[in-house]
C-alpha cells in the first residue's frame, strides 16, 4: 500500500485507537473488536510487552484491512525497528527530526507530536505527513479550530483526553482524525473479554467521526 493510500485510510477511519500496553495474549480479539466497530487505524505503544511481535501478528491478521503503527515512538532507533516489523505508521508524542526522516526513508506514515504552531511547522517541514496536537486535552477543541485558520494546510490529529463527549467537536473543528486512549481502550471491558462492548464502542466513536463530517 503506497504511503498516500495509508493517509488516507487513516482518515477513513477518523480514529487512530491508541493500544498501550495491552497483554500478548488479548491483542488480536482486540484489533478484532476495533476493526469490526469500524476503526481500521490501530496503535500499538512501543513501551508494550512484546511490542514487535504484536505489531507482526495483527499485521499478519488483517493486511490491508487495517493500518498498525507504532506509538510511544521516542526515536529513529524505535522507529526502523517498528518499521521493520511491519509498522504502517509511527506515532509520537514528540517531535524528532531524524525519527521523521527514517520513517520517511522506508515509507511509514510520520505523526509527531507538537503543541505549538512553531512545532507544529517545524514538524510539517521536516517532512511530517500528519502532525499529533498532544494532550489535546491541555488546549481543548477549540485550540484547533484556532490553528486550523493560519496552519489549514497541515492535516492535525489531536490526541490525549478525547472521548465520546468531545469527538464531534474535534472533528467539526477541523482534525483530520483523532487518538483515542483510555476512553476507547476500555479497560474494564478489556479485563472481562468483552469484546463485543469493546466492538460497540468502537462503533460510537466511529459514528460521532462519520456525524461531525456530514454536519
Amino acid at each position: 500500500m503506497r504511503k498516500s493510500e495509508r493517509i488516507d485510510k487513516i482518515y477513513q477511519s477518523g480514529v487512530i485507537a491508541v493500544i498501550r500496553r495491552p497483554a500478548p495474549e488479548k491483542i488480536i480479539p482486540i484489533a478484532e473488536a476495533l476493526v469490526s466497530g469500524g476503526v481500521h487505524t490501530l496503535e500499538i505503544t512501543a513501551d508494550s510487552e512484546r511490542v514487535y511481535d504484536m505489531i507482526r501478528d495483527v499485521k499478519a491478521r488483517f493486511g490491508d484491512e487495517a493500518l498498525v503503527g507504532a506509538g510511544t515512538v521516542l526515536d529513529e532507533v524505535t522507529a526502523k525497528q517498528a518499521i521493520e516489523a511491519g509498522s504502517d505508521f509511527i506515532f509520537a508524542p514528540n517531535f524528532d527530526r531524524a525519527t521523521v526522516e527514517m520513517g520517511n526513508r522506508y515509507g511509514a506514515v510520520t505523526i509527531p507530536g507538537v503543541m505549538t504552531p512553531t512545532e507544529i511547522v517545524q514538524a510539517y517541514s521536516a517532512g511530517a505527513d500528519l502532525v499529533k496536537v498532544f494532550p489535546a486535552t491541555a488546549m481543548g477543541p477549540s485550540y484547533i479550530k484556532d490553528l486550523k485558520g493560519p496552519l489549514g494546510h497541515i492535516p492535525m490529529i489531536p490526541t490525549g483526553g478525547v472521548n465520546l463527549d468531545n469527538v464531534e467537536t474535534y472533528v467539526k473543528n477541523g482534525a483530520f482524525a483523532v487518538g483515542a486512549g483510555g476512553s476507547l481502550l476500555d479497560k474494564k471491558l478489556i479485563q472481562a473479554e468483552d469484546f463485543k462492548g469493546l466492538e460497540n464502542l468502537a462503533r460510537e466513536f466511529k459514528e460521532k467521526v462519520e456525524t461531525a463530517r456530514k454536519g
